[in-house]
């Protein structure tokens, strides 16, 4: 699916005469890492939809990790249609930032790529800040030569920053309130914002950072809490699984919809000067909330299906964040507009269709119903 190839451009001429030609329509080119997941698969969508020409990086993997993203694919022989491209790269591989970067001539450059979950950021520590961390500094130093061999400074660079960055710092939490990263991810992330901060300040990049508090959708990796639990409540409303294995139930996060915040992040970009912007809704809701509203939605009660297990306690927990998204409301004109009931519902009416669909397979014998508890 990797490709080198752009779009082209041809002329038109009006009655034959040339010098009536209009000009093609230039499209921005943004260019995004990370664009198979949650965030990128959104980010995608809405820049196409505003014209852009978009292309992605993807790491080399034996299997596609391209299903958020294959409803909108186009083969790129069909050259007039395909507005995105992918391309293989990876962050821990700077010479490849470098190329692509040179090949595909981006106005706009999205960093959404991450080791993101952060219990295993614990796990996988070393990995988890060459991607996060170096990875953005080696992104940013590409862009930075780019600029400086090619003279094109227009080019505008988004970091995607993390609420886990304020950690165990009290809320409500805004841009001035200080970091406290409670695990390598979040520390890693810390180190992304102010590698952007300083490329910002020592070289005059137009480099924003994007703070966002927790979103979520559909689209959300199933080993993320919230997936995790819609996606058990459509198993167990279907027959399929019993019980929901979960750790601590009392943390409270700012749960927000992906599909609004990626528009916050393409704002950020069309300032007049770059800034660091909180997103978030200003509401904050526990585990056992986000458990009261899925199970709930179907008829179900969660005190009869979830199981505290400690294996999925943090070494050190990040207790309540709550974002103070002010500024980016100010400034910007953003707000959300997909609330927190009406998100959990979404994500619960998606996940019950996906296991209908595979309650259909399990009763002809094709899938192991037996997988989950």
């Amino acid at each position: 699916m990797a490709t080198k190839d752009t779009a082209g451009s041809g002329s038109a001429t009006v009655n034959g005469d040339a010098s009536a030609a209009t000009p093609p329509q230039k499209h921005k080119i943004a260019l995004i890492t990370g664009i198979t997941g949650q965030d990128g698969s959104y980010l995608t969508e809405f820049l196409l939809n505003k014209g852009y020409e978009v292309h992605g990086l993807i790491r080399r993997s034996s299997n596609f990790n391209t299903q958020r993203i294959n409803h909108i694919y186009i083969d790129p022989h069909n050259a007039h249609k395909a507005r995105m491209k992918l391309h293989y790269a990876d962050l821990t591989d700077a010479s490849s930032l470098r190329r692509w970067l040179d090949t595909i001539l981006p106005d706009e450059v999205y960093n959404l790529a991450a080791q993101s979950h952060v219990a295993v950021s614990f796990e996988i520590p070393d990995y988890t800040a060459d991607v996060v961390a170096t990875g953005a500094l080696r992104l940013l130093e590409a862009v930075r030569s780019h600029i400086a061999a090619t003279g094109r400074s227009h080019i505008r660079y988004y970091q995607a920053g993390s609420s886990e960055m304020f950690g165990s710092t009290p809320p409500p939490q805004s841009e001035t309130t200080p970091f406290h990263p409670r695990s390598p991810y979040a520390a890693s992330k810390c180190a992304a914002h102010w590698y952007t901060v300083n490329y910002r300040e020592a070289y005059g990049l137009f480099a924003c950072n994007g703070i966002l508090f927790n979103h979520e959708s559909p689209r959300r990796g199933e080993n993320f809490v919230t997936r995790k639990i819609t996606r058990a409540v459509g198993r167990i409303k279907t027959g399929l699984q019993n019980k929901l294995f979960l750790g601590n139930l009392s943390a409270s996060r700012d749960w927000g919809f992906a599909g609004d915040y990626v528009e916050a992040m393409w704002m950020m970009l069309q300032q007049e000067m770059p800034d660091d912007y909180v997103v978030a809704t200003e509401e904050s809701h526990t585990v056992e909330e986000f458990l009261e509203v899925a199970f709930g939605y179907v008829g179900l009660n969660w005190k009869d299906h979830v199981v505290i297990d400690k294996r999925y306690f943090r070494p050190a927990e990040v207790d309540n964040l709550k974002g103070d998204s002010s500024k980016t409301r100010k400034v910007l004109g953003w707000k959300p507009k997909v609330g927190f009931e009406q998100l959990v519902k979404m994500m619960v009416d998606e996940d019950i269709e996906i296991a209908k669909r595979e309650k259909v397979l399990v009763d002809a014998g094709y899938m192991d119903a037996q997988q989950q508890p």
